[in-house]
């Protein structure tokens, strides 16, 4: 393979712990002017308190291209499996701490 070629490349490594994932139903978004911050969170029914599991920290054109993937691959899924239905959320009062400034 040409220098050029492995240039191209990215060696990726999944730990088995991180491959495991991690289930979430909820996504939390703030922004300040140099970054795009995501918690994700996991709610359970009769549960009033949930725990973020797991916080992103994109840079604003990071998390545009993150918006361009995502449509991009939910695209493909809805052509191969159907629409994926929006189904109505009750409106979940969340009591998230102060507002964080970056």
């Amino acid at each position: 393979m040409s220098d050029n070629a492995q240039q191209g490349q990215i060696n990726i490594e999944l730990d088995e712990k991180i491959a495991e994932g991690i289930y979430s139903n909820l996504a939390i978004i703030n922004h300040s002017a140099s970054e795009f911050v995501v918690d994700f969170v996991t709610l359970m029914p009769g549960i009033p308190k949930a725990k973020v599991k797991s916080r992103i920290v994109l840079t604003p054109q990071h998390a545009k291209r993150f918006l361009k993937a995502l449509g991009e691959n939910i695209h493909r899924y809805e052509l191969a499996n159907g629409e994926i239905k929006d189904t109505e959320q009750p409106q979940v009062p969340l009591n998230f701490g102060p507002a964080g400034q970056a």
